[in-house]
């Protein structure tokens, strides 16, 4: 219960991130790119993050399956 928000946060970047990608895939808009600069600092941070979320957000399965073994 304890990591709920930190599951959130991460979940929302990743989702921010996929929407991002879908923007890219679809119109070749990168707003990440367009709004921060390309390959700045910053941006760099935010696609570092969107990594992590997404790998971080592997874990989900685990623990997922986890919670509906205990609650069968």
């Amino acid at each position: 219960m304890g990591n709920r928000g930190f599951d959130y946060t991460a979940l929302v970047i990743a989702v921010i991130g996929a929407i991002n990608w879908g923007l890219i895939g679809i119109f070749r808009l990168d707003l990440v790119r367009m709004i921060f600069g390309d390959m700045t600092w910053i941006s760099r941070i935010i696609y570092v993050l969107v990594g992590l979320s997404g790998l971080y957000l592997l874990s989900f399965f685990g623990r997922v399956s986890n919670s509906s073994e205990a609650h069968a």
